[in-house]
């Protein structure tokens, strides 16, 4: 998860709490079985948390908070073990900060002190005349296959922001009627 977009959540969420931790200790918390629970019913909320999870307590309505997590969708850098949602490759030639997705007289070439760098995530790239040159076409990831931290690295150095970060609401706990609701499958 990305700490920056979570300092956001936060600080629109100032009134309410927030908790990540061990998936285990906050079912604990809650308590798992009808005579552990913390309150009647909250037990049923533990079913629905596992991976990364976090809690939010707060006093709004279920709908503003699923209006605001439905709009709160950030665009951000790859990270390994994400599936690539496009093909990027890079052309033949200079090779320029963004990769060859701007016309050459509108970018910049890549700086030279990056050659070393490039050429340790795996472009076969040369010094020519201070310019940082590729002999062929290179591909850094095609669309479906699995990002690994070289490709990721090489994506966030052209600027190619192909993921993004959202909050996916499970479940939540109704205090008035003392009940777990289950949010609708999102996409």
């Amino acid at each position: 998860m990305r700490n920056t977009f979570l300092k956001d959540i936060r600080q629109d969420w100032r009134g309410s709490r927030i908790l990540f931790g061990r998936t285990r200790v906050m079912q604990k918390a809650l308590g798992r079985t009808p005579e552990t629970a913390h309150r009647d019913n909250i037990n049923k909320l533990t079913r629905h948390m596992s991976g990364d999870i976090g809690l939010l307590m707060t006093d709004e309505s279920p709908k503003v908070v699923r209006d605001y997590f439905a709009s709160f969708v950030k665009t951000d850098f790859a990270r390994a073990g994400l599936v690539a949602p496009l093909d990027f490759t890079i052309p033949a030639g200079i090779v320029y900060s963004t990769g060859g997705r701007l016309a050459p007289e509108d970018d910049v070439p890549m700086a030279h002190s990056l050659e070393t760098m490039l050429r340790q995530l795996g472009m076969p790239t040369q010094l020519k005349n201070g310019k940082v040159v590729l002999g062929t076409d290179y591909t850094v990831c095609k669309q479906g296959q699995v990002l690994d931290g070289k490709q990721t690295r090489l994506l966030k150095q052209f600027g190619v922001a192909c993921a993004d970060f959202k909050i996916k609401l499970v479940a939540h706990f109704d205090r008035d009627a003392s009940e777990v609701i289950v949010e609708e499958e999102q996409e």
